[in-house]
């Protein structure tokens, strides 16, 4: 079974989102996708299985964290298409994997892979005391799809946020989002925390984008964003919110290619 750890949203290796790939013929247990994934021990590993279609060929794909599986990610996408269409099917540019999020589009445009993500409708909630003691700060305004979402004026309160992740998994939604308005070149800047899936911060999240995104197309009156996701590795994603659908691209890079030992286990 070969592995690839892929850094997505990334300009060079130790940047960005490091996402574990593994394409296969067909499914193993789903215990054994769990275990690899804990051994892993990264926000995110993705299994592939081609599937014939009257068209060709499509993937299924499938996201696991340490904490479970999932409903969609994006950086864990982006790191499938390139594993993908460099070693599995080179030069394949246009990738569409089955999802439990429905059929997602990759396709790739010189160093770039963009894909094609379903938005998030959003719902204004209160501010809490139970989230401002979570966070360490008071954000602006608090909105809530999949994940929660805090809006901040301040960059830096992003930056330097330290949240108490222990109180953060008493709140509602899967993730906590935290954004605010970018500088120089960036649109928006914003952190991912995941103790709920047992990942304290995640470096680049695609999936909290269809969330962020939405959010300031609407603020803004605008559609093409460059976001900057402000955790300690860093990542850029270049966005373009089109109806009911958030375009995401960046840049992946290679960092390892393994073979797993799992005989007898499959």
């Amino acid at each position: 079974m070969k592995q690839y750890i892929v850094d997505a949203f990334a300009d060079r290796v130790f940047e960005g989102n490091p996402a574990a790939v593994v394409p296969l013929d067909r499914w193993p247990a789903e215990e054994l996708m769990m275990a690899i994934t804990r051994e892993n021990n990264l926000s995110e590993t993705a299994f592939a299985v081609p599937e014939a279609v009257p068209e060709g060929e499509d993937w299924r794909l499938r996201w696991f964290t340490p904490g479970g599986e999932i409903d969609l990610c994006g950086h864990a996408t982006l790191a499938a298409a390139y594993a993908v269409g460099r070693f599995v099917r080179p030069g394949m540019d246009r990738i569409s994997f089955q999802t439990l999020s429905g059929r997602l589009t990759v396709e790739r445009r010189g160093d770039l892979y963009a894909m094609d993500f379903p938005a998030y409708a959003l719902k204004p909630l209160e501010v809490t005391d139970q989230i401002v003691q979570a966070l360490g700060a008071r954000p602006r305004e608090v909105w809530r799809a999949r994940d929660l979402l805090c809006v901040f004026d301040d960059p830096r309160d992003v930056l330097d946020m330290s949240p108490d992740m222990e109180k953060l998994k008493g709140l509602k939604g899967a993730l906590m989002q935290v954004t605010a308005p970018g500088q120089g070149e960036f649109d928006c800047v914003s952190r991912s925390f995941a103790p709920k899936m047992g990942v304290p911060e995640d470096p680049v999240c695609g999936s909290g984008h269809c969330h962020i995104i939405p959010y300031w197309a609407a603020r803004t009156g605008r559609t093409r964003f460059v976001a900057r996701q402000a955790s300690p590795r860093g990542g850029t994603l270049y966005c373009r919110l089109d109806g009911d659908r958030v375009e995401l691209a960046g840049r992946a890079v290679l960092y390892a290619e393994s073979e797993l030992m799992l005989e007898g286990l499959l």
